[in-house]
């Protein structure tokens, strides 16, 4: 299995919330990218989302938001060398 790009885009926009509250979602107008737009579309359809533009994380998506968000950190740092 490897990451599609409509994977990726999915990814990116769960990196949009902010974990730190769960007060705060996101809108993703209809006038964004398409690729934006489907793959908010989807991660509603997978019941991640609360709306098909966005709203607020379910429960499995603030999971999964943690996970995108987590590997993202990892990924992004510089490379450790082992001694």
């Amino acid at each position: 299995m490897t990451y599609t790009p409509e994977l990726l885009e999915e990814l990116n926009i769960l990196c949009l919330f902010n974990l730190d509250t769960t007060q705060e979602g996101i809108k993703v107008h209809s006038s964004a990218e398409p690729a934006k737009v489907a793959a908010t579309r989807r991660l509603h359809e997978r019941g991640l989302l609360t709306q098909a533009d966005g709203g607020y994380l379910t429960g499995l998506g603030r999971d999964a938001a943690q996970h995108a968000q987590g590997l993202l950190t990892i990924l992004d740092n510089p490379v450790a060398t082992t001694g």
